[in-house]
């Protein structure tokens, strides 16, 4: 068990992100503060930060006597980064601002909170304006603060929120929240501040100590979120393995236009081809990705020099840890930075050539291969795809292969409802967050307005082998009246739709669809078993 940095009076651990106490079990440090921990050995550029291991997500939950102790080691750790990073938590001058993350000891994307921009306040505000010169990022980045807050921390429906904003966006004539000026995004942060009293009887607290800890008290409770519950229970995880919490310095994806936020995959995670699955926003933080409620622009939209670089990363990200990876990524003036690693959420058609080619190149053997391909009926992989002399109705960005067929469904309740009837639907909504897992879990297919291919909802459609488009520009969904336009099309509840994972296309009627077997790949993973049995 590595040497922990600090230690409270509960001899509870808090871990380096440098490293230099050696690199720490999952199971006590989480999986994202680990693999941070290695590629920060690795000398890829992770913010300095600690970590709260999963020892304190059951003694946290599980009582108040641990709090003062929490209190005092959060301010520990906040102290040792101040003079690490030469800034200041809640300074007027040289403002520290971090992200408070969840890290269980195995990976579920989007099940448990973040809260960025921790630490901003009317006075640390000001001491951003005097560091950084740029009003935007500092009145972007307190708005998103106190939305986030009062979601997670207090409880606060994202509705009003995003009704702000939208009557903002109306009132400026601007089609995006990224396009607005620091003055909009000042009267939006004033707005957010009265939304947060009106709906919490409170003011947004100043104390940056006080954020800090009812954020962190926040993300060890999303561990028995009912989103959380639930993947836990689809994916036969035990309930008691708990979730780290890593406390890092803020880097800012919407510094400027040479910054932005990204999520990549070093291999094609639908189909398994070997090459870069990148979604990127300029003038971003990664919530903007990940969260599936803003349309994202795939790698043809990002720089060619980032382009360049994260190929490097991916390489040596595959070298190191053996596998096809998932990062997430900030970009700030001009300068990358990493933000987490994990093993790639993959279809079962990905798994099977991604194994197949990293036996090929000597990556891992033909055991391991077997291995991960273990839990897969590899004989039964088929590729569907739609055949139709029809045109679509519209056009997606695939985020899933293969073809789904179904009944529209605008909620998880109605996707239910038809599931139960014996006819999975297809979820049809504006986005869709890792809070409906309970629908995804049981629909043969999603379709969204908005979101990008590495939003963690599309991450866990993916990985549970449901087709899954998203970010459908001309799609516009009235949820209450269940129904949709796409185009000129009218689609109520219960009305057929198919989609094709593949060419990301939206039909309205029951095309023909045609199957083909992978044979090639399926060969190499019987001539594995051959050889291995023929070894024993």
């Amino acid at each position: 068990m590595p040497k922990a940095k600090h230690k409270s009076a509960v001899r509870l651990p808090i871990f380096d992100l440098t490293g230099r106490d050696g690199v720490p079990e999952a199971q006590l440090a989480g999986f994202k503060a680990r693999n941070l921990i290695r590629m920060a050995a690795m000398g890829l550029p992770v913010p300095q930060g600690f970590v709260m291991g999963t020892d304190w997500c059951s003694a946290v939950r599980n009582g108040d006597s641990v709090k003062a102790h929490l209190s005092g080691a959060l301010q520990s750790g906040i102290r040792e980064l101040e003079r690490t990073s030469g800034l200041g938590f809640g300074s007027a001058r040289r403002p520290l601002l971090v992200s408070v993350r969840s890290g269980a000891p195995v990976s579920m994307p989007g099940m448990m909170d973040t809260v960025l921009n921790v630490g901003l306040n009317d006075v640390s505000l000001a001491g951003l304006l005097r560091l950084t010169g740029d009003h935007r990022l500092a009145w972007d980045s307190y708005r998103r603060l106190i939305q986030a807050f009062a979601e997670i921390v207090a409880g606060v429906p994202a509705a009003p929120f995003e009704a702000a904003l939208d009557a903002t966006l109306h009132r400026t004539g601007t089609d995006i929240a990224r396009q607005l000026d620091f003055r909009a995004l000042r009267e939006l942060a004033h707005t957010y501040l009265v939304l947060y009293r009106d709906h919490t009887s409170q003011d947004f607290p100043q104390d940056p100590f006080e954020q800090l800890a009812a954020a962190t008290h926040a993300v060890f409770a999303s561990w028995m979120s009912d989103k959380a519950v639930e993947y836990r229970r689809l994916n036969a995880l035990a309930d008691d393995l708990g979730t780290a919490v890593t406390v890092q310095r803020m880097v800012f994806g919407n510094a400027g236009g040479n910054s932005g936020a990204g999520v990549g995959f070093t291999r094609d995670p639908s189909n398994g081809e070997n090459r870069l699955y990148i979604d990127w926003l300029q003038q971003a933080q990664g919530e903007d990705i990940v969260s599936g409620r803003r349309r994202v622009t795939a790698e043809n939209d990002v720089p060619h020099w980032l382009m360049q670089k994260l190929a490097q990363v991916g390489e040596s990200l595959e070298q190191n840890f053996r596998d096809a990876q998932e990062f997430e990524f900030t970009v700030e003036n001009g300068e990358l930075f990493m933000l987490q690693t994990r093993t790639a959420k993959r279809t079962a058609l990905a798994s099977l050539r991604m194994a197949v080619d990293q036996v090929d190149s000597g990556l891992i053997t033909p055991e391991e291969a077997l291995g991960r391909l273990s839990g897969i009926d590899v004989d039964a992989i088929t590729i569907r795809r739609v055949k139709s002399s029809k045109p679509p109705l519209g056009q997606a960005i695939p985020a899933g292969t293969g073809v789904a067929q179904g009944p529209a469904a605008f909620s998880v309740k109605a996707a239910q409802a038809f599931t139960e009837r014996g006819t999975p639907a297809i979820l049809v909504r504006n986005d869709v967050a890792t809070s409906d897992i309970a629908g995804i879990a049981v629909v043969s297919g999603v379709l969204t307005a908005s979101g990008g291919r590495t939003s963690h909802a599309a991450v866990v459609a993916r990985q549970m082998g449901k087709v899954c488009l998203v970010g459908c520009a001309d799609l516009r969904i009235d949820e209450n009246a269940k129904q949709a336009t796409l185009g000129q099309t009218h689609i109520a509840e219960g009305d057929p739709l198919c989609l094709d994972g593949d060419a990301g296309t939206i039909y309205a009627d029951s095309p023909k669809i045609t199957s083909e077997r992978p044979e090639a790949l399926i060969a190499r993973v019987r001539e594995w078993r051959a050889n291995v049995l023929g070894n024993q």
